[in-house]
């Protein structure tokens, strides 16, 4: 029986937003992992299974997760459903991963949720061989608020993996599998394999499946997974995929073919072949989760046309023109360069490079190298950056001396990029200078808090 820990163990109330940040803040971070989902599910159970009050959409894969979802969300509340969305790391702010409607909860809702769930973060600390960490906390709190809201279904992104993945005490419905590269490789296994498999427990008994293209060795785990637990598959490629799309003002138009009907004249105000395929893939998991009928053309059209993503290949300044993209891995590097050679007439294109410590470093450069005319290596705040001059050591192994300066404050980092990029234009005649910020979900955060209105970066991703 578990025993009620003394007054002074119980987390206080907290009264702001910054009471609530410290205090998830101070838990066991998203880097210290244990894989066990036994924290949470008590957790759960001490707060009354508050993921079983609806339905839920689940999402894994390596890139393109949080773009899926926020499309996902837009197209369930153009069909008048009420939504409930959590996505991890934040770009900014922490109350960004869970959102209502399609709104991060403001302040006051943010404190409210940790409240309601505070009293029983001592009870399973005091009952486990770990204490929750944050993430386990974040998970509870979204959990715990979908259910008061209440909303009608919730859309679930996987911090990291899928089998221990905290966010995998929901049931989905429908179950998304974006591609999957090598990424988290100290945590999740450094072979696609491993990571494939730890990925597709997300799929759950009975559940329908809405596949990306993969590479054949995952397609088969896969397969083999919704074999074993009885789900049913739907693969891009084969049910549903993109038909055509073309570079437009401010993003693309493009023809999808669903499951149940195609939508052509569809603009999506994203850049990139990338945010096409993750398209492909929301609309498929929306009409999976309906069920047989087609959506309404229209509705489809007015639903992606207000679809926005912050940090994926977001403009943010003019003259010259920045552009923020949070690719922190070689494949969504890979994405991000053919999505500004596609949509952009960049030149010079002036990077602002700072990625996290244990990311594959070398082949991130090496994806950006031929688009880059120079790189301003950086770091971001964080104790978990890489040091900009070890990066350094790295780019100019991929670039040469010549094309690499090193900045280590961000700011400055910009301000040098700009410059350049400005200088570039004066000479060519090709086309217009830009900066691209990348490399971290937190180095772009961080930029887009100098760069956009006032905005608090908090501490606590991931990526």
């Amino acid at each position: 029986m578990t025993e009620t820990p003394a007054d002074s163990d119980l987390p206080r109330l907290a009264e702001t937003f910054d009471e609530v940040e410290d205090a998830l803040l101070s838990r066991w971070p998203e880097t210290r992992l244990e894989p066990s989902l036994d924290r949470i599910l008590a957790f759960c159970e001490l707060l009354g299974d508050p993921q079983t009050a609806y339905r839920a959409i689940h999402l894994t894969g390596t890139n393109g997760k949080t773009s899926t979802s926020r499309m996902i969300d837009t197209l369930l509340r153009a069909l008048d459903l009420r939504t409930g969305r959590f996505t991890s790391p934040h770009v900014q702010r922490m109350n960004e991963r869970i959102s209502v409607d399609g709104e991060p909860l403001d302040d006051e809702a943010f404190v409210r949720a940790f409240n309601d769930v505070a009293p029983y973060i001592g009870l399973v600390d005091a009952d486990q061989p770990h204490p929750l960490s944050f993430f386990e906390t974040m998970v509870g709190m979204a959990y715990a608020a979908f259910a008061d809201a209440p909303v009608d279904v919730a859309v679930v992104e996987v911090g990291m993996g899928g089998s221990w993945d905290a966010t995998n005490v929901v049931d989905g419905d429908v179950a998304v599998l974006l591609p999957i590269a090598v990424d988290h490789a100290r945590y999740l296994g450094d072979s696609l394999a491993a990571i494939a498999r730890e990925k597709v427990g997300v799929i759950k008994a009975g559940a329908i499946a809405v596949v990306a293209e993969q590479s054949p060795d995952v397609a088969a785990i896969i397969g083999e997974r919704a074999v074993e637990v009885g789900a049913t598959l739907v693969v891009e490629g084969v049910d549903f995929g993109v038909a055509s799309r073309l570079p437009a003002v401010g993003g693309q138009v493009v023809s999808l073919q669903g499951l149940r009907a195609r939508y052509d004249d569809v603009f999506i105000p994203l850049y990139g072949a990338h945010q096409a395929q993750n398209a492909a893939v929301a609309l498929a998991a929306v009409e999976a989760f309906v069920g047989d009928m087609p959506l309404d053309e229209e509705l489809v059209r007015a639903a992606f046309a207000e679809v926005d993503s912050p940090g994926r290949l977001e403009v943010v300044r003019r003259s010259p023109t920045i552009v923020l993209d949070a690719a922190h891995n070689p494949h969504g590097a890979e994405a991000a360069a053919a999505a500004l050679e596609d949509s952009f007439q960049f030149e010079p294109l002036i990077g602002v490079i700072g990625v996290m410590g244990d990311k594959d470093a070398e082949n991130l450069l090496a994806a950006f190298e031929p688009h880059m005319a120079h790189v301003v290596i950086t770091q971001n705040s964080t104790d978990r950056a890489m040091p900009a001059a070890d990066l350094a050591r790295t780019a100019v192994e991929v670039f040469g001396e010549d094309r690499v300066t090193i900045a280590p404050r961000l700011a400055d980092a910009i301000d040098q990029a700009a410059a350049l990029a400005e200088a570039g234009e004066a000479v060519s005649s090709m086309g217009s200078g830009a900066v691209l910020v990348t490399g971290s979900v937190v180095t772009v955060g961080e930029a887009r808090s100098l760069l956009t209105r006032p905005a608090r970066a908090t501490g606590g991703p991931l990526s």
